[in-house]
């Protein structure tokens, strides 16, 4: 996935993401399908003898928790109604501790000293450097003694997530075995209806179309790409000059044949580079899109002020945006379109986002904890039907109450279509705490529901999710931890590259021309090779092929 607000994500997957509750209530009973109400197996065995399980609620669980990104703030844990239900009925309190902007230098203090929080969010290439400095739990003694790991990523999953040790330390984050995603054009409804709805389809019509928001509209932002930095919006664009082609960006390298080749030699890359350069300097694209905050980017959506926003997860702003903006004027707010192609390109293969089995980041558990398996079954029961639904639509009575005879599925209120302005604006809080997404529950679920409702009753998210994104996200499976441990001499290159990459983007994008595009793509070229680029793309070729290996065979 792109840049990772790829929360986004993504309600998703935002990026990216929502999550859902079912399960049975908290009053202790059976829900039917063999999990307590705290949605834990009522007994394990080991051997002959039940192994005994740690249930939710019955004693207090206080355990800290770090997220490893410098954007990553936690919202205040019983700050809202749902993280208040879950410490008040499920007896869990998670303490935050915070990067304070500089996540590297956090987590590099951490292993140094030893000060280990109890459990981490980070990314996956992050997790070797924790387990070879010996400093994780195992998860292995845990995932048949809790059952929603298992059940819903499945053997195979887990088996993709296993250290070289053969060991599982990683609870995955938005994992999924059906297509899922956010990533994708989101069009200001009353600007496009005003200039006549035209075409949008195509790159030319995109360029057009921006061209006529700047004059009529000359305090409207034409092309808000999120946070170019990351990618986001400018990715998005990438998707527009090749099929099948979303995958690349993030990997910093392009496949040809069954090897892993320059991103800069690219011509796609470089095509969709001089494309934004041009979009860029014509004052179609903001023109702070390399240094803008998230909030200037929220406030400049919520209050109508761009005309496209694209993002790798652009649902979680847009469908706030979208219900506050209806309140005062019905034909206001926001709708998503088919990803813009370049004439030529089959629209139905071009992906401007990415799912994987595996889905986002990880969450794993240090020998800090006083209780490992005690936190391993919380984020079970989260990563479950009544976790997930809690962090989706809030505890029960509200959203929803009680669930459907499978013993999992909510039950939708009124409220869940009367109120959904202030259900997004729980959702906007409670997709920062949910570390361990089930996105086949989450989706099947909302869209289960939502196809029964007219369309004006619809979430707006799960309504574009099910018509445009989900049909427009290609699986990147196959690509997955293919990145090199940072300290080996294929990690440094590594760094190297991520740190040449950023920066082309930005000096390409300002270019004043398309061949300045071009000889600052064929410079950093050279300076890639100059760096030991041919070493990693040869790494990460060895990596891929080893997957499609274990993916069909596993």
């Amino acid at each position: 996935m792109i840049a990772k607000n790829k929360l986004l994500v993504p309600i998703v997957s935002a990026f990216m993401a929502i999550s859902l509750m079912a399960g049975c209530s908290s009053n202790g009973g059976n829900s039917g399908n063999g999990e307590t109400a705290n949605g834990n197996n009522a007994e394990a065995n080991n051997g002959n003898n039940p192994a005994a399980v740690f249930e939710l609620g019955k004693e207090q669980l206080d355990f800290t928790l770090y997220g490893h990104y410098d954007w990553y703030t936690m919202p205040e844990w019983g700050g809202d109604i749902t993280s208040t239900w879950i410490r008040d009925t499920k007896k869990v309190n998670v303490k935050p501790i915070h990067s304070g902007g500089a996540a590297p230098q956090k987590l590099n203090t951490m292993i140094a000293t030893g000060d280990l929080p109890d459990a981490i969010w980070l990314e996956r290439v992050d997790v070797e450097k924790l387990r070879n400095a010996d400093m994780l739990v195992a998860f292995d003694d845990y995932i048949d003694k809790y059952p929603n790991l298992k059940k819903w990523l499945g053997e195979e999953g887990i088996n993709m997530l296993r250290s070289e040790d053969g060991k599982l330390y990683q609870f995955p984050n938005w994992y999924t075995k059906q297509p899922n995603g956010n990533a994708g054009y989101v069009v200001n409804k009353k600007i496009y209806t005003e200039l006549g709805s035209p075409k949008l389809e195509t790159t030319d019509d995109l360029y057009n179309y921006l061209k006529l928001v700047k004059e009529k509209y000359p305090n409207v932002i034409p092309y808000e790409p999120h946070l170019a930095k990351d990618g986001q919006g400018l990715d998005v664009l990438y998707s527009a000059f090749k099929e099948n082609d979303q995958k690349y960006p993030g990997m910093r390298a392009v496949p040809n044949g069954d090897k892993l080749t320059s991103i800069f030699l690219d011509p796609a890359f470089r095509e969709a580079a001089q494309y934004q350069a041009k979009l860029f300097r014509e004052k179609l694209i903001t023109q702070d899109a390399m240094t803008q905050t998230m909030d200037q980017i929220t406030e400049k959506v919520m209050t109508g002020r761009v005309a496209v926003f694209a993002a790798a997860s652009p649902t979680e702003i847009a469908m706030q945006a979208h219900a506050e903006l209806t309140k005062t004027d019905p034909e206001a707010g926001y709708f998503m379109i088919w990803p813009i192609h370049k004439e030529g390109i089959d629209k139905n293969k071009v992906f401007p986002g990415t799912y994987g089995m595996l889905g986002w980041n990880v969450t794993v558990i240090t020998k800090s904890a006083k209780n490992p398996e005690a936190i391993f079954a919380f984020y079970d029961w989260l990563t479950g039907p009544e976790g997930q639904s809690a962090l989706m639509w809030g505890p029960p009575g509200i959203y929803w109450d009680g669930v459907e005879a499978d013993g999992e599925t909510p039950v939708f209120t009124e409220k869940y279509t009367s109120e959904a302005g202030e259900l997004a604006k729980l959702q906007a809080v409670t997709t920062n705490l949910n570390w361990v997404g089930n996105t086949v529950f989450v989706d099947q679920t909302k869209a289960k529901f939502e196809a029964t409702l007219p369309v004006d009753q619809q979430n707006w998210a799960t309504r574009y999710q099910r018509e445009i994104t989900w049909k427009t996200q290609s699986n990147a499976t196959e690509f997955i931890n293919i990145d090199p441990q940072p300290e080996t001499e294929e990690g440094i290159i590594r760094q190297r590259i991520e740190d040449l990459y950023v920066e082309v983007k930005a000096k390409a994008l300002f270019a004043k021309s398309d061949a300045e595009v071009l000889e600052i793509l064929d410079q950093a070229e050279k300076d890639a090779q100059a760096a030991g680029y041919d070493k990693l793309l040869a790494f990460k070729t060895q990596k891929w092929q080893e997957n499609l290996v274990k993916m069909k065979t596993e």
